[in-house]
C-alpha cells in the first residue's frame, strides 16, 4: 500500500518547500496579521520556514504582503519582528 503524500508548501521568501506543518502559516484575522496554528483559519495564508534569515526579510520587505496580497501595517511588522526564531 502506498504512503500518503504530506502537503508540501513554499516559504514566501526562500521559496524552499517543505512539509505543511514544518512552516509557520500566516493570514489576516480581523485585520491583523496572526500565526495560524492550525492551519485551518479562513483567508489567504502565506508560509514562513523557521531560518531567521528569512523572517526579517518579511518583515522588513514584501514578500509576505505580497504573498498576502496586502500591506503590512506597522504593528503587523512588529509582530513579525516578535515571533522572529532565534
Amino acid at each position: 500500500m502506498r504512503s500518503k503524500q504530506r502537503p508540501q508548501r513554499s516559504c514566501v521568501v526562500c521559496r524552499t518547500k517543505q512539509d505543511k506543518r514544518a512552516l509557520t502559516r500566516f493570514v489576516f484575522a480581523e485585520d491583523k496579521l496572526k500565526v495560524d496554528e492550525s492551519g485551518k483559519m479562513h483567508g489567504r495564508g502565506a508560509y514562513l520556514c523557521d531560518a531567521p534569515n528569512c523572517w526579517r526579510p518579511a518583515a522588513a520587505r514584501s514578500p509576505l504582503s505580497k504573498a498576502l496580497r496586502r500591506e503590512l501595517s506597522d504593528d503587523d511588522r512588529e509582530y513579525l519582528r516578535q515571533m522572529t526564531p532565534s
